[in-house]
């Protein structure tokens, strides 16, 4: 079980990580006017490349080890539905990426810049409250009638 947590935790840190940075990659992107002559790897963008490469199989390596761990775990403790409803608001946000990588192949770059830093921030909150959740353990608040 410690190595199946493990892979949970390598792969979180690594889909955090690239997710992270794909927002500042469609920032920096959406600023350059000049045309490619031939996309890279023959993808439109670099920021495509780390989303379908590193971000995409790390989120279902760390999805698929974490529900493996709350299976052998057997428990349902408040912060672990929290921390689940943060992942889930997280695969969201993740998906949201995908959005701006096609809008910004398609070269629609109003505003993308913009929605990539809002992105950028919401990402961040999100993870830091993943993590927080996960390191705090924080107890059911009185007023919420948590019956395990």
């Amino acid at each position: 079980m410690i190595w199946v947590l493990g892979l949970h935790i390598l792969t979180l840190l690594i889909w955090l990580a690239s997710v992270l940075y794909v927002p500042l990659l469609i920032a920096a992107e959406s600023k350059d006017q000049r045309p490619f002559n031939e996309p890279p790897f023959q993808f439109g963008s670099v920021a495509r490349m780390v989303f379908i490469y590193v971000s995409v199989p790390a989120a279902i390596i760390a999805i698929t080890a974490g529900t493996v761990v709350f299976m052998l775990n057997n428990s349902a403790e408040f912060w672990l539905v929290v921390k689940l409803t943060l992942v889930t608001v997280l695969t969201i946000l993740h998906a949201s990426l995908g959005l701006l990588i096609a809008r910004l192949e398609r070269q629609q770059r109003q505003y993308l810049a913009l929605w990539s830093r809002c992105l950028l921030v919401a990402l961040m909150a999100c993870a830091m409250g993943i993590i927080w959740i996960v390191l705090a353990k924080p107890a059911v608040p009185e007023f919420i009638p948590w019956p395990f």
